[in-house]
């Protein structure tokens, strides 16, 4: 099960995250087979839970750590979608530490 930010609780959605992770990846060199490779690793951390559950906040954290690694655009484009960025300056920002090793997403 997916925790949402207000509470409620859903079924995990491969589907939904593979959606996402596509829409991101659009015109980028990222296989299938590698977006594949994410949701699996983050449906194992889901199953391997003992009470079965992570925070939609902790999926699109997994999410962001594999995309940063994997493709710096594609990293911004979910990244845009999944922290709703209000304005461009928080656009702008979250650019601007990519190009800042220290500000980098931990893992």
């Amino acid at each position: 099960m997916v925790v949402k930010k207000d509470g409620r609780r859903e079924p995990f959605d491969r589907h939904k995250l593979m959606g996402g992770l596509t829409k991101a990846i659009q015109k980028r060199p990222v296989s299938v087979a590698q977006l594949e490779e994410i949701v699996d690793d983050i449906e194992s951390r889901l199953s391997d839970k003992p009470d079965r559950e992570m925070s939609s906040t902790e999926v699109g954290e997994l999410v962001m750590r594999r995309l940063h690694d994997l493709d710096e655009v594609a990293y911004v484009r979910f990244a845009s979608v999944y922290r709703q960025f209000k304005d461009v300056n928080q656009f702008v920002e979250e650019v601007k530490s990519l190009l800042e090793p220290a500000k980098r997403v931990k893992d």
